[in-house]
């Protein structure tokens, strides 16, 4: 029964089409392809669901906050995991918020383990190293270096600046602190005793003597 309803569907393919079977269902392969890739190109997108991360930045970012100067330690909180706080990375010292770079610095992006530091030692040498994530450059190569002025223009180009990183107070700076208010405590020098003798010596006794200016007194006869 099914063997005799294809050859009569056989038949009626080549009577009304003019084509052989093989040839109708190739034509009727492409047909259908075709209207699948047009209807993909230009259909509504309205009626598709979209990934959550596209209608997360479709959403407009609240404007960047200036922080001012913080600590290292501060900038951690602005690592992305908390979605109520900016997204913050470092460079140089400088912090900008890559909030509009979510995806790329955000929990889970390619270049997240950046975010929340100043990456500037990691981003020189394109290390993903934990040791190198650190604001430390010393000791880097002319075209590490290089590097880093390329990453920092780009920085400075797209995103906001909204603090700077304390620097930490060394030890060092520490002990210059006395030496130098000791340096400058040597260059006061002490005029107060000077200033004190040179008036005591401007003024002249009045009591031991006659006066130069006074005229001098003549006695008087006693004419009696």
């Amino acid at each position: 029964m099914a063997l005799e309803l294809w050859e009569s569907l056989k038949d009626a393919i080549t009577v009304y089409t003019g084509l052989s079977p093989a040839s109708f269902f190739t034509v009727l392969a492409f047909a259908l392809s075709a209207y699948y890739i047009i209807s993909e190109l230009f259909g509504s997108s309205n009626n598709r669901p979209r990934p959550r991360s596209v209608e997360e930045q479709m959403q407009p970012l609240p404007p960047p906050v200036q922080l001012g100067e913080v600590t290292e330690e501060e900038l951690k909180q602005y690592d992305g995991n908390d979605p109520k706080k900016p997204l913050l990375m470092a460079i140089k010292g400088q912090i900008y918020d890559v909030s509009q770079s979510r995806m790329f610095y955000g929990p889970g992006g390619p270049y997240a383990l950046f975010a929340g530091k100043d990456a500037s030692r990691a981003l020189a040498k394109m290390s993903f190293e934990d040791k190198d994530l650190t604001g430390d450059i010393s000791g880097l190569g002319p075209f590490e270096l290089e590097a880093l002025q390329d990453w920092e223009y780009k920085f400075m180009s797209k995103y906001v600046k909204v603090g700077t990183i304390k620097k930490p107070v060394t030890d060092e700076a520490e002990a210059a602190e006395p030496a130098e208010v000791t340096r400058e405590v040597d260059d006061v020098k002490p005029a107060e005793p000077a200033e004190v003798k040179r008036e005591v010596d401007d003024v002249k006794p009045a009591g031991d003597g006659p006066s130069s200016d006074a005229p001098a007194e003549t006695p008087t006869e006693d004419k009696e």
